[in-house]
């Protein structure tokens, strides 16, 4: 069964940050406490990441050979992703059960899915193509109106400007599709245009609610945000069930509880 048609359901945000809060009401220790373990699994990665590009761009003569920089810098990117990957699809799996009414396990966080890391990894790699594309266009075109006159460089960034707003928000649930919409990136991203353009102005009131909601937890400085990042995952997860529907097209929570 195919993806909703777009445009037959509605998005409520205000029942969508209920729904969320509550969602990780279910479980906040085991939330909070997966966070707690991908970080400390990802902080020698990042270390890695950070050393090997200060090595690498440092002044001569430099402290480390710069191939093994380079190993240190590689492994460090790698692991990196990787355990972020890991990170999203637990916490994303647990607010989806959670949703359903389920109190998630530790397990439904740390079980690895590397299909649906992969295909979150691909589409977030095709959004990033898809907008440097047209940020190239727009700055090559930019380039041609300026020697005709300079005040005409203004309006590519305009234009630009306009298409990076509107495609991120069609994209805001780029998450919950690539983990239980649709399998290929390209579709994903389709999926992502078809669905929320009728309700668009609605998903940018969401993202608008979601920065406040960021920026009350900054007044709490790291604690607020560390406990917010899977509270906001809760929030747009049921508000990605309220659009696009409750069933699992990829067979990620089946998978979970074989």
């Amino acid at each position: 069964m195919g993806l909703p048609t777009p445009g037959t359901n509605k998005i409520q945000v205000l029942r969508a940050v209920e729904d969320g809060w509550q969602a990780f009401c279910r479980a906040p220790w085991a939330f909070l406490l997966f966070q707690v373990l991908a970080l400390v699994v990802m902080a020698p990665f990042a270390g890695l990441l950070v050393g090997g590009l200060i090595r690498l761009n440092g002044p001569e003569p430099a402290i480390v050979h710069p191939i093994a920089a380079g190993i240190g810098l590689v492994v460090g990117i790698v692991g990196y992703v990787v355990v972020a990957l890991w990170g999203a699809v637990g916490l994303t799996r647990a607010a989806w059960l959670s949703l359903e009414g389920q109190k998630p396990s530790f397990r439904t966080f740390t079980r690895w899915d590397g299909a649906a890391g992969g295909r979150l990894l691909l589409s977030a790699i095709l959004l990033a193509i898809v907008v440097a594309i047209v940020g190239a266009i727009a700055a090559a075109i930019g380039t041609g109106l300026s020697k005709v006159n300079v005040a005409l460089t203004a309006l590519p960034v305009i234009v630009f400007a306009i298409f990076y707003i509107w495609f991120l928000v069609t994209q805001k649930f780029l998450l919950q599709l690539s983990l239980f919409g649709v399998k290929q990136p390209v579709a994903t991203l389709q999926a992502g245009i078809n669905g929320v353009n009728p309700s668009w102005w609605v998903v940018l009131w969401l993202a608008i609610v979601e920065s406040v909601l960021h920026g009350v937890a900054a007044l709490f400085s790291y604690g607020g945000l560390f406990v917010l990042f899977p509270v906001m995952i809760c929030i747009s997860t049921a508000a990605y069930r309220q659009l696009f529907g409750s069933q699992d097209h990829t067979g990620l929570i089946s998978g979970a509880q074989d």
